[in-house]
């Protein structure tokens, strides 16, 4: 029992932790003023080393033996398989930290925080020399940690740290599911392009107050679910979602001239959000019940965004609200549920990924997962960065950057904020919210009437059952086969984009 009760409140202390430098770092996002980075950095980097030093604890190794040696034991079959889950999770989050000797942790923590900060200004300036020094003391702190890693648990230095993102990803998968999406894609688009160009699409004309937009986001939050007893919606530079389950923070950036982008990056959060919301919602930091990695939290946001909120059975259902706050009938052109559906199922090439459509967004994805590959064996000098980027963007989209640095390979946060290893969760993400949907069309063959009708409660109840009160008791290719039965497919999305695209 001390073994247990001692490894249960070590959990609980982390728990805590996490959810106090998630707060620091939404509150730098979205409220603390410029001046404020250096303090923040120092302050993020001491709760890094604090928690650590707390994780690494000499008592833990002697602890996880006594807590298996009794859980042998243990009569209650249900109860067992729940403790095995939180060992499991328990010891490798703990190697995946004490791995890691503490200076690197501190090193690493200001290195980022500093990269981030002057991404936000410089990105605006399209300045690539001024940013250029901060990835590169990023990436040789990425490179060190995933040197230690990589030795550690015997893995390529990339897979160290996709693991950590996505537990059990391995490249050699990775390469087989892109190569996939390579042979599928390009044509596909092609096709679509040419079958979209004979639509008439009638643009939404602005202004569109952001007062409206956040009412219209908050009304559309509270019928997905959302609980704002545990939760808000904020602003920031770079849409989140983040904080903890008993406290979860969303946020979104607003344009007058395009509500339609903060609209679906709300969607987009919800989902996320739902899930957090979902995995622990009595708050007890148990292991097993942590999110199943960012593959499994990007499908729950793209399984809102992409499978529900871009049907037309949800805009049946979305068009009149999104009318009343805008004060538009029915009648105003452009706004009856055909062209708005119509609208949001546009496929068109385009440099930026965040507002890429579902068919060209796997290509982004797959052309950063190439660099950042690049990067961390040394075989591209972030020196050359710019124009690795600009011949894979005109290799996989026909599209050019060229010194377009701030649409081009400054774009994303990631890097800079020392993700590396993070971006195929997305795609990941988009692959696992295809089957799930299959397999719940299956079960619930009228689901696009109740979408219709905006009754969600049949939608969060089945995934509730499936992902989010399993947490992190089963592999993410474990959960997904017992929800949807079968492994991961690539078919699943191809054929949701082949429904959607080619034959509505």
């Amino acid at each position: 029992m001390p073994a247990h009760s001692g490894l249960a409140e070590l959990a609980r202390r982390l728990h805590r932790l996490d959810h106090a430098r998630a707060m620091l770092k939404w509150d730098e996002a979205v409220m603390m003023p410029a001046g404020g980075s250096e303090a923040r950095a120092a302050a993020l980097a001491e709760l890094a080393v604090l928690s650590h030093e707390t994780a690494s604890r000499p008592e833990i190794p002697e602890w996880l033996e006594q807590a298996r040696s009794t859980l042998a034991a243990a009569a209650d079959a249900d109860a067992a398989a729940l403790e095995r889950a939180n060992l499991n999770e328990f010891e490798r989050t703990w190697r995946e930290t004490v791995v890691l000797p503490s200076d690197l942790v501190a090193r690493s923590t200001l290195v980022t925080v500093r990269s981030e900060h002057a991404w936000r200004s410089l990105r605006p300036r399209n300045d690539w020399a001024g940013f250029r020094p901060h990835l590169e003391a990023v990436l040789a702190v990425k490179r060190e940690e995933a040197a230690i890693r990589a030795e550690a648990g015997g893995l390529d230095p990339h897979d160290a740290l996709i693991e950590l993102y996505d537990p059990g990803t391995r490249s050699v998968m990775l390469d087989g599911v892109f190569g996939d999406l390579r042979s599928f894609l390009p044509d596909f688009i092609a096709t679509v392009v040419e079958r979209q160009r004979s639509e008439q699409v009638i643009p939404l004309e602005g202004p569109f107050p952001i007062r409206a937009q956040r009412e219209l986001a908050l009304e559309m939050m509270t019928h997905l679910g959302f609980d704002f007893d545990r939760g808000r919606l904020d602003v920031s530079h770079h849409p989140f979602c983040g904080g903890a389950p008993g406290d979860v923070r969303i946020t979104t950036r607003y344009n007058e001239d395009d509500f339609a982008r903060s609209f679906m990056a709300v969607l987009h959060e919800t989902g996320h959000a739902r899930y957090e919301q979902g995995r622990d919602p009595q708050g007890s930091g148990e292991p097993a019940r942590r999110a199943r990695g960012m593959g499994v939290h990007e499908s729950q946001s793209l399984f809102v965004e992409m499978q529900v909120a871009r049907s037309r059975p949800f805009l049946v259902f979305a068009a009149p609200i999104m009318r009343r706050h805008f004060g538009k009938a029915e009648s105003t052109p452009g706004w009856g549920v055909d062209n708005l559906h119509r609208l949001y199922t546009r496929v068109h090439p385009g440099v930026i990924r965040v507002d890429a459509d579902e068919a060209t967004y796997p290509m982004h994805v797959i052309m950063r997962y190439e660099l950042e590959k690049a990067l961390l064996t040394g075989d591209l000098p972030v020196a050359d960065l710019p124009l690795a980027w600009d011949e894979k963007m005109r290799a996989g989209l026909g599209l050019a950057t060229g010194d377009d640095h701030r649409d081009g390979c400054m774009q994303d946060v990631h890097w800079a904020a020392g993700l590396f290893g993070y971006f195929p969760s997305y795609t990941l993400g988009a692959l696992i919210a295809a089957q799930l949907m299959a397999a719940l069309r299956r079960e619930q063959p009228n689901l696009d009437e109740d979408i219709g009708r905006g009754e969600f409660g049949t939608i969060g109840t089945w995934l509730d059952r499936h992902i989010w009160s399993r947490g992190s008791q089963l592999s993410t290719m474990e959960l997904l086969e017992a929800a949807t039965g079968s492994a991961l497919d690539v078919s699943f999305f191809c054929q949701h984009l082949e429904r959607r695209y080619l034959r509505s």
